[in-house]
């Protein structure tokens, strides 16, 4: 088994001069959480596996992504970086990867044009493409849904863009195994049900997108402590969490969450 990734997320509000990290409760209820690039370089000394970052109003304002703040972030954090937020383009990108990404996230112009996926992985490769799901619960019946059992009772999976201010009527499985079949390399599953409620993981959801799709799946979306990534590592086969709230306002270390599954029993680098 491959160690599983441990990975902060920088969801940032470029609206302000030179930025800000936030945070939010189901993408509402905003919370200032320190600047990018010393939070970014907080976590790489901590331990971090790779960080990502979220302009998440570039998609709805229509404006470029953060480039300024990656370049900054990259003279000292040497962990990969995966930058998302109103790429739409193969320039785009190309800017994003010259600034010191790794990896460039997709949503809003992925699901408008999936094209956009093949076009990327064909200069870049499909590792450098994350596609990034934003899923909502939907417990209506519906025929050619992909029904997953949850605690309440079945459901299907929607997606939403821009940034979850609107929703889209696609089905987030189905979604998923197109990408990638289209060249996305690494699937960033966020609950949106469970954002930011630190209730955990939306266990359901990322195991049944983890068992469609031969990708790596990043959980994302309600962890509140070590035991909640535990789980998830546990019960499906994602091969990293993401987290942002217990990091950003020192709940817990990135170097606690490894410690701690170490020492039950999950592989990760420390």
């Amino acid at each position: 088994m491959l160690a599983r990734r441990i990975i902060p997320c920088l969801d940032c509000d470029l609206g302000v001069p030179g930025g800000r990290v936030v945070k939010g409760i189901e993408f509402k209820q905003i919370r200032y959480a320190g600047v990018p690039w010393e939070l970014a370089d907080q976590y790489y000394q901590d331990g971090a596996d790779e960080i990502v970052f979220l302009d998440i109003t570039a998609s709805s304002d229509r404006r470029e992504t953060m480039t300024s703040v990656i370049k900054k972030t990259s003279l000292s954090v040497f962990v990969p970086l995966a930058v998302g937020g109103g790429i739409s383009s193969l320039a785009q990108s190309r800017e994003v990867f010259n600034a010191g990404a790794d990896k460039v996230t997709v949503n809003t112009s992925a699901l408008k044009r999936p094209d956009l996926i093949s076009e990327i992985a064909g200069r870049y490769g499909n590792q450098a493409v994350v596609l990034a799901i934003d899923a909502k619960r939907r417990y209506s019946q519906e025929d050619g849904r992909n029904m997953v059992q949850t605690e309440e009772g079945p459901c299907w999976f929607e997606c939403s863009y821009y940034g979850g201010r609107e929703f889209t009527g696609i089905d987030a499985i189905d979604w998923a195994k197109k990408a990638v079949s289209l060249g996305a390399g690494e699937i960033l599953l966020t609950s949106m049900d469970r954002d930011g409620t630190k209730l955990g993981f939306d266990i359901p959801l990322t195991a049944a997108v983890a068992r469609m799709v031969r990708v790596p799946v990043i959980a994302s979306g309600g962890c509140a402590n070590p035991e909640h990534m535990l789980e998830v590592f546990q019960k499906t086969d994602a091969s990293a969490a993401l987290a942002a709230s217990i990091f950003h306002f020192q709940e817990c270390s990135i170097r606690d969450v490894k410690t701690y599954l170490r020492k039950n029993g999950v592989n990760v680098r420390l």
